[in-house]
């Protein structure tokens, strides 16, 4: 904990009445679960870039904690792969998306693969928009700020930032995003013109930080550098993604917004791993995954280090409200939903599905505190039995059968988690993993996938090619 001035803390409680407002402004309608959960598909280009932009980098402290340990490293992990797998989106399913008029990819798995498999689907995704990892850090802020428990700033974290979405659904997120758009850029810019008009540039931080930090490696094994390519492939299957495309108005703006927010997300890496840089050239010995709040308090006269807090707890929370939204959805809309039995309204379900979603984020957050594990943990499990499903529903030629889906879904996430849970039982702890015969457990999983799909396709094509020999020998 630090002791902030109170001129620090006047901008974050005027950030948070201002979201308050915004975010109540206007109710949902209680009846149109589309209007709850895509805004009546009438996202338009500016609104899907700010959207978009703020949502997927809700990570910023498990940024400046990576950022800290192995410096440039942090854009070749959580840079590169995500502008390249984004980029592939835009061009290859963002339109196919829009035109689809669904409302989440459980419903594109319900479509095409059946009700079992669809409610498996709804299960992992379920787990893949948990905001347990955003949960965390802004209870390490409010922590910070505090001094309280880290599990009751957790609790309090989850309980504001969910509180709203009750309120008006996806119109309420992105209401909030647009002004959190702007807080976000603006504090990091403000830090790292500070920081080399006071400091210099690079000459600066060559001299004062280890040599390692400024290799792309790290100082971390290829093999580790890898898998974080693989789990970018979470970018391909991310609900958030296809959430904002089945809202955009037209197939156009869903893929314009993607290739523009991918420009956004360069500038912003760069601020990051900048200011990233120079705060470990400045501070010793800290928590890792508070070096940015503390170097803008070491830095920053108090009102403008209030400025660049609120910033920083706005990229967060832009992320926590859609997740949460998200991982509802899962409950009221794409499980709960399907049950023809229960007579409350859908929009209702997915209001009951945020209370759901809270408390499993909050118990996981309060298990694995580690933000970063927490993003491996999640991808680890979770992108090899969808990856190859979610792409059949847009490709036919990635399309399994009903049964080949079950054995992808099943077989594939059991594989990884056999391997992760050896590698826990070998480790000294959960945040330092020994890799069960030195292999990540998201690589059998995908190569099992891999071998399913083959499998698949070599019996289709010899299928197909014995059908036209039959015909000619009758």
């Amino acid at each position: 904990m630090i002791k902030l001035h109170p001129l620090e803390i006047i901008p974050i409680l005027l950030y948070l009445a201002l979201l308050l407002f915004i975010g109540f402004r206007k109710r949902s309608n209680l009846s149109d679960e589309e209007d709850f959960i895509l805004g009546g598909r009438r996202l338009t280009l500016p609104a899907f870039v700010a959207t978009l932009v703020t949502t997927w980098y809700g990570g910023i402290l498990g940024i400046g904690e990576f950022t800290y340990r192995y410096g440039l490293s942090n854009w070749v992990v959580f840079g590169l792969p995500y502008y390249i797998f984004a980029i592939l989106f835009a061009f290859l399913l963002a339109s196919r998306i829009r035109k689809a008029q669904l409302l989440s990819i459980p419903d594109q798995l319900y479509q095409h693969y059946g009700y079992g498999n669809g409610l498996t689907g709804t299960i992992y995704t379920f787990f893949m928009t948990l905001p347990a990892p955003y949960v965390l850090m802004v209870g390490f802020l409010i922590q910070l700020i505090t001094g309280w428990p880290l599990y009751m700033c957790i609790i309090l974290g989850t309980v504001f930032s969910m509180i709203y979405v009750i309120n008006g659904g996806f119109n309420s997120v992105v209401r909030t995003d647009k002004l959190q758009f702007i807080l976000m850029f603006g504090g990091f810019i403000l830090l790292f013109i500070t920081l080399v008009s006071r400091y210099g540039g690079l000459p600066f931080l060559t001299k004062h930080l280890p040599a390692r930090h400024l290799t792309l490696s790290g100082g971390n094994s290829f093999q580790y550098i890898l898998v974080w390519f693989f789990i970018a492939l979470w970018t391909l299957i991310d609900p958030g993604f296809h959430q904002r495309c089945y809202a955009a108005r037209t197939p156009g703006i869903a893929r314009k917004g993607i290739l523009i927010s991918v420009l956004f997300w360069m500038i912003f890496d760069f601020l990051t791993t900048s200011t990233g840089l120079y705060a470990r050239a400045l501070l010793r010995d800290i928590d890792a995954p508070l070096s940015y709040p503390l170097l803008s308090h070491r830095i920053l006269p108090p009102l403008l280090s209030g400025l660049f807090l609120t910033g920083l707890l706005a990229t967060i929370m832009s992320t926590v409200d859609s997740m949460f939204l998200l991982s509802a959805i899962t409950i009221g809309h794409d499980f709960t939903g399907k049950l023809k039995k229960i007579q409350i309204s859908r929009v209702n379900l997915v209001r009951i599905g945020l209370f759901i979603s809270a408390l499993i984020s909050i118990l996981l957050a309060i298990v694995f505190p580690s933000i970063i594990q927490l993003w491996y943990i999640i991808g680890t499990l979770f992108i090899p039995p969808m990856l190859i499903p979610v792409l059949g529903t847009y490709y036919p030629f990635f399309r399994l059968s009903k049964k080949m889906v079950g054995w992808n879904l099943s077989l594939c996430f059991l594989i990884s988690f056999l391997f992760l849970l050896q590698s826990i039982r070998i480790s000294p702890s959960l945040i330092s993993l020994n890799y069960w015969l030195n292999i990540q457990p998201m690589y059998p999983g995908l190569i099992s996938s891999i071998i399913i799909f083959l499998i698949f396709r070599g019996k289709l094509l010899l299928t197909l090619s014995k059908g036209p020999g039959l015909n000619n020998s009758q």
